[in-house]
């Protein structure tokens, strides 16, 4: 199997487009979204009082099936319309409605709030008795949206206008569209359920980044694997008062597989390094020269946790592209390129990684993010500038390739919000593109795995407890990946 696509407004209207051309009535995709919608609400809740909130477009006609077919089974269910359905499709729906209906937010007290207002086609800010809707379903109510909470833009995941329905549950069809994965529409979704309404796949390059995209990639070792073979991974270390971010990046590193992990030191901060370290090795070095040297049999390279922005961590990111390991490149070694970043970008080539957090990213493409659409698009951009693999961090982290590969990590955890799980997932992205694995997939496994690592240990989570989470997450993969070659 291959990811799932997530889609655009206009990638979604082509593939009903092109199922209603083949043969598929309009109406009949229809009455499947609405029984998919009624499938989700009944397996999730008891009979109810049910107001069910219709627009004029096609996402109130799915209302009007999702009334209708709750009514047939027994629910106390009434329409609420904000305007008289104006498709042909929508209009055919409402006249198989034969309950009761009311002005928007005329109706009585619900205890479950059906969205079917606006979804995917929303263009303008909610107006009038949609946005009192939007603020009192928010009060007491368990709100279900089909498609997307109203007043989220599907291509941004912005509010457009002042608010917008906030859901427990979002019934989609066929793909997850974009205001499903960026922030602030990822949350105002809820949970999300992805329904198959009979439409064919469209050809995009942005995808969930989902083990089915890299799994089958991941570098297992062999009967006849040596620790040089299973990888060579570097990370230069920061000075003797800064020591813990590299550390934290090399445990990384050789937990996620990565056979031989080394940190490379000044003499200075050696033996503050050496005491702490165990199964990571430790070499000192007080040149350019020492360090290509050092690292010139290395697979892949981290630089920049705690390093210091000076000009030391400019000529060691320097030094180290001479060597021909691919470089991850992350925190301090990003911001030393601020005032400069194309110096950056030159030495670059596409194996390489960078890893910014929003300031980050902004240091290095000043005023990229704001005159994008989005972030993924962003990302995407900066990856061509850079001719490297991006990962922009965050809740909503995208994963962007020079060639235009582009995915969006659906499996964001809160807990990741501590100090030094960046430095981790540096280590992990290295130590997998040390062992072969091509730096899009690498990147991408890393950016699932560390968020899996979080979400199994949840509350209390630390940064120095990342790595010995790893192996569970890798048994499961491994698991995963022995069964298929079974069957």
């Amino acid at each position: 199997m291959t990811a799932r696509a997530i889609l655009n407004a206009r990638e979604m209207a082509a593939a009903d487009g092109a199922a209603i051309a083949a043969g598929t009535p309009g109406v009949v995709l229809m009455e499947r979204a609405g029984e998919a919608v009624v499938d989700a609400i009944r397996s999730r809740h008891r009979h109810c009082r049910v107001a069910v909130l219709c627009g004029p477009g096609n996402n109130g006609g799915d209302g009007y099936v999702v009334a209708r077919l709750l009514k047939r089974r027994g629910w106390n269910v009434w329409v609420e319309a904000s305007a008289p359905p104006v498709s042909s499709d929508a209009r055919a729906m409402a006249g198989r409605w034969h309950g009761t209906t009311f002005k928007l937010g005329s109706g009585p007290h619900a205890d479950l709030v059906v969205d079917a207002l606006f979804g995917t086609g929303l263009t303008r800010p909610l107006e009038g008795a949609a946005v009192a809707a939007a603020k009192w379903a928010a009060v007491a109510q368990t709100v279900v949206s089909i498609d997307l909470p109203s007043g989220i833009d599907s291509d941004t995941g912005r509010v457009v206008g002042e608010t917008a329905f906030r859901a427990d549950l979002t019934v989609t069809f066929h793909r997850r569209k974009i205001g499903h994965v960026l922030e602030p529409g990822r949350s105002a979704c809820g949970d999300v359920v992805l329904a198959d309404i009979g439409l064919s796949e469209v050809s995009t390059g942005l995808v969930e980044n989902d083990p089915e995209l890299w799994q089958a990639r991941l570098p297992w070792p062999e009967a006849a694997s040596h620790k040089h073979r299973r990888g060579r991974l570097a990370v230069v270390g920061g000075d003797a008062y800064r020591t813990g971010a590299a550390r934290l990046a090399a445990r990384a590193g050789l937990r996620i597989g990565a056979g031989l992990v080394t940190v490379l030191s000044s003499p200075a901060a050696a033996p503050v390094y050496a005491p702490a370290l165990e199964a990571v090795m430790l070499s000192t070095f007080d040149s350019d020269a020492e360090l290509i040297q050092l690292a010139a049999s290395t697979d892949a390279a981290v630089i920049g946790p705690a390093a210091g922005v000076t000009a030391l961590t400019r000529a060691n990111l320097f030094a180290l592209t001479a060597t021909g390991a691919a470089l991850v490149v992350d925190a301090d070694a990003l911001t030393v390129f601020a005032d400069r970043p194309d110096d950056l970008f030159a030495v670059l080539d596409k194996d390489d990684v960078l890893t910014p957090h929003p300031g980050e990213f902004e240091r290095i493409f000043p005023g990229l993010m704001a005159a994008s659409p989005q972030r993924i698009a962003a990302a995407a951009e900066a990856a061509r500038r850079a001719g490297a693999v991006v990962i922009l961090k965050g809740a909503d982290t995208v994963i962007a390739s020079p060639d235009g590969r582009t995915a969006v990590n659906l499996n964001g955890s809160p807990w990741l919000a501590t100090a030094g799980s960046g430095d981790v997932l540096a280590g992990f992205v290295a130590g997998l593109i040390a062992q072969g694995m091509e730096s899009f997939s690498a990147a991408c496994a890393a950016v699932w795995i560390h968020s899996d690592c979080a979400a199994r240990f949840g509350p209390g989570l630390i940064a120095e407890d990342l790595p010995g989470l790893a192996p569970a997450t890798l048994s499961r993969l491994f698991a995963a990946a022995s069964s298929g070659r079974r069957g």
